[in-house]
């Protein structure tokens, strides 16, 4: 093969990995138009394993000449479609999205650190006060409750009025706080937060039935707060 020929495949070959690598950028950008901004803003389970295969997938194919560019675009069509259809599943079943994408965890419940959800996460006390820090909490007192969120950030709700607050306790607080929990999503009952409220699905029907709705696949969505009661929307 003379020098002009390995010049033209070795120029081909750049060529190719030039337009797979436009393909798979404007690829995955309508890939993360259609999956939504949450893509990018948060990283949940799913979210990682995505982005684990979308890296295989787009780094194997560029670099491989035996891997087409028609083949990249296939394999990106049907991860998109893949993925699309599994987020189209899970909103029509929202129990099975608590599973697919967890749920988040409290560690901090009524003013009183959770030390076993702290060891079930994975959290030391110095990890818990910088995440605490970056939503400018400097002090545990400060804090009513603090979700683990999941996508490692801390969601905090604050004490009423950190300065009356000795040791822990409340001095007379104006009002207590108590953490809302999202116990209908799309007609589905949330069983897990129901747990953590110390209800069952019973109440929950009877607390339905006392505002006139008979069935809980009526209401979009329902939140109740020991210190603010029920708030729902209908379908």
């Amino acid at each position: 093969m003379t020098g002009l020929g390995v010049m033209m495949m070795e120029f081909t070959l750049y060529v190719s990995i030039a337009v797979k690598l436009v393909v798979a950028l404007v690829g995955l950008l309508i890939m993360t138009r259609l999956l939504g901004k949450k893509e990018i803003s948060q990283l949940t389970a799913f979210d990682f394993v995505s982005s684990l295969m979308l890296s295989e997938l787009v780094g194997n194919t560029i670099y491989d000449e035996n891997v087409h560019l028609s083949h990249l675009v296939f394999a990106l069509v049907v991860w998109t479609l893949l993925a699309l259809a599994l987020e189209k599943f899970i909103w029509t079943v929202p129990w099975i999205s608590r599973y697919a994408t967890g749920t988040p965890d409290l560690l901090i419940r009524d003013g009183i650190i959770d030390f076993k959800a702290m060891k079930r996460n994975n959290l030391d006390f110095g990890q818990l006060s910088m995440l605490l820090r970056e939503n400018d909490v400097f002090s545990m007192r400060e804090v009513a409750y603090a979700l683990f969120e999941t996508n490692g950030s801390i969601s905090v709700l604050r004490q009423n009025d950190p300065a009356s607050l000795n040791n822990g306790e409340a001095n007379s607080p104006k009002k207590r706080v108590c953490l809302p929990e999202s116990i209908i999503e799309n007609g589905s009952i949330n069983e897990a937060a129901l747990g953590r409220l110390g209800r069952d699905p019973e109440w929950l029907k009877q607390l339905l039935q006392l505002s006139g709705i008979s069935h809980h696949e009526r209401v979009l969505f329902a939140e109740w707060s020991d210190s603010n009661g029920l708030f729902y929307q209908l379908k």
